[in-house]
């Protein structure tokens, strides 16, 4: 069995004039590629931060329209005297459970289809002391509003949907 010595001398790779140890050069080397996977790294961070955030506002604004899509229903055209009224033009009305944010809307009525609404929605709201805005549009028809109809329905239990619908259209 043969046995393996440590070299004899500190500092010493057995070699002659051979020290242990990196160069300056290799160290130098190191940290540089080391530098570059660092950056990339925090690239990548950076980037996916951002886009965390532009799906917050999107989640956000996707939440928004929903809600003022369910209070149009509620409140576009009033149920007055047994019948569905003409739309109300709805001026700076805080959107549910997005404070700071308010939205108006208008409906326009479809010459071809007298049931049928084009409603312009706006949303505005600040954000670091700048008034922002966006719009958009959509249909609507006039007519009693679902949660109007359930609650008439299981609520009041005055009919079935056929029956109540039936008798509160609207003139044609």
């Amino acid at each position: 069995m043969r046995r393996i010595e440590p070299a004899s001398g500190t500092g010493q790779s057995g070699g002659v004039g051979e020290a242990d140890g990196f160069t300056i050069v290799e160290v130098v080397l190191a940290m540089g590629i080391l530098l570059l996977g660092a950056t990339a790294i925090l690239g990548m961070l950076t980037f996916g931060a951002a886009l965390t955030r532009s799906a917050q506002l999107r989640a956000a604004a996707a939440s928004a329209v929903s809600a003022v899509e369910a209070d149009l229903e509620q409140v576009l055209f009033p149920f007055e005297d047994g019948r569905v009224g003409e739309p109300v033009e709805i001026t700076a009305r805080a959107v549910p459970d997005t404070p700071g944010v308010v939205y108006s809307a208008k409906a326009v009525q479809n010459p071809d289809h007298p049931r049928e609404y084009r409603v312009d929605v706006r949303f505005s709201w600040n954000s670091a002391g700048v008034q922002r805005a966006r719009s958009y549009t959509t249909l609507h028809l006039r007519e009693l509003s679902f949660g109007e109809r359930l609650r008439r329905e299981f609520v009041e239990k005055t009919g079935g949907f056929e029956k109540k619908t039936a008798d509160v259209a609207v003139e044609q």
